[in-house]
């Protein structure tokens, strides 16, 4: 017999997001994975967790990328670690040119 809950269309499936927050628009970054992005990018608004992104109060969610699974956000992440930091500038301002903080559009 088959799960009912599984039977709807991704009411299952997960999303792994690769992200990317700052604390002012050109300012420190801050890249990350997680499977809740709205949940993470709170956290790193509330300091709920001590680290990099509370030292330096990278609280903006500027940049994320979506991923269907966790390895691939993984190996997205690892990716992207090693760019330049320009470059990570770049790809936000391709996305997000004004910087704006994006976590107030994920509900």
């Amino acid at each position: 017999m088959r799960n009912p809950v599984c039977s709807f269309t991704g009411l299952m499936e997960k999303t792994y997001h690769v992200y990317l927050m700052a604390d002012m628009p050109f300012g420190t970054l801050y890249l990350g994975v997680t499977s809740n992005l709205a949940r993470r990018a709170y956290e790193h608004k509330t300091g709920v967790f001590d680290g990099f992104s509370k030292k330096y109060g990278t609280t903006q969610l500027v940049w994320y990328e979506a991923y269907p699974t966790a390895l691939e956000a993984i190996t997205a992440e690892k990716k992207y670690k090693k760019w330049r930091r320009q470059w990570k500038k770049d790809l936000v301002a391709g996305f997000n040119p004004q910087w704006r903080d994006l976590a107030n559009e994920l509900a």
